[in-house]
């Protein structure tokens, strides 16, 4: 794309800078976990299932993606990380001059509190620890890009807060409960989804060596990063099973539809090996996270 078609501030700039691709790594875990919560919810007499809350946590988690991806645009180009000649990724607004730095500063700051505002009628339907959960996205959002992506902790963040937190929060806002079934599924969603942070950090690893960015990549070298790609698409299907002892074979089945992509996209992954065109690898992952959402989510409401 050529920098000069784009405006600065322009609205086609915000939505470049609001990187929409990676919006289905924040809605596909509140959609496995409002999935969940929708088949628990049949067994009541009443029908307890909350659209209200559903929409407010989906709005939530799209907002704070939004606002993840600000800082790490702000604050990887005040590091100097996103120098335009070594860059591989995708371009970012803030190098590309394509939003100022004041306004971006700004648009973290709105963000933040927008996301805010919609989160706290959570607080009504699922107590006043939703108002921790949502410290806790927000405080975590600012530390992965400034502290913890530099000292190898992005996965086990992406992990948690990717999976563990979205599904089992969505989850316990609809029942006020979280089983052990619904554990595993946000663990194994939070593993489709380090995919991408994966594929990102290998792609990036030369450039993140000499930066001194300790990521896992970084750590344990290509090839067993290439491994590490496949395993997580393998063990999040495998996982799968407690939908099967639950009674929804469909869910268990439907997502080998999501571990062929993987698989076809991991063989891509080693043959390409370096460089930009990697990139392509990154949008397959990100097209393959929301199949996997997707296929659970049906599974779920099928069978």
């Amino acid at each position: 794309m050529n920098q000069n078609e784009i405006k600065q501030d322009s609205l086609k700039a915000w939505l470049l800078a609001a990187r929409p691709k990676t919006l289905t790594g924040a809605a596909v875990p509140v959609i496995i976990g409002l999935a969940l919560a929708w088949v628990d919810a049949q067994e009541y007499i009443a029908n307890v299932f909350k659209w209200p809350a559903a929409l407010l946590c989906l709005a939530f988690a799209l907002l704070m993606q939004i606002d993840a991806n600000f800082i790490n645009d702000f604050f990887d180009y005040t590091r100097g990380n996103d120098d335009i000649d070594r860059r591989l990724g995708p371009l970012r607004a803030c190098t590309q001059g394509w939003v100022k730095i004041d306004s971006m500063k700004r648009a973290i700051a709105l963000t933040t509190c927008v996301a805010c505002i919609v989160g706290l009628p959570l607080i009504w339907y699922g107590g006043l620890e939703m108002i921790m959960i949502g410290i806790l996205c927000v405080v975590f959002c600012f530390l992965y890009t400034t502290h913890l992506s530099y000292i190898g902790m992005g996965d086990l963040l992406v992990v948690v807060f990717f999976g563990i937190v979205p599904v089992c929060i969505t989850y316990y806002i609809q029942l006020h409960t979280c089983t052990w079934q619904v554990f595993i599924a946000s663990v194994a969603c939070g593993l489709v989804i380090d995919g991408l942070l994966i594929i990102n950090n290998y792609r990036d690893r030369d450039n993140d060596r000499e930066d001194g960015k300790k990521t896992l990549v970084v750590e344990i070298g290509a090839e067993a990063a290439e491994w590490l790609y496949l395993s997580l698409g393998v063990i999040a299907v495998l996982a799968g099973v407690v939908f099967w002892l639950n009674g929804h074979i469909l869910a268990f089945l439907l997502p080998f539809f999501y571990l062929l992509l993987h698989v076809l996209t991991w063989q891509k992954m080693r043959h390409i090996n370096h460089g930009r065109e990697l990139n392509v690898c990154l949008g397959e992952t990100a097209r393959n996270m929301l199949v996997y959402g997707l296929c659970v989510a049906i599974g779920l409401l099928l069978l």
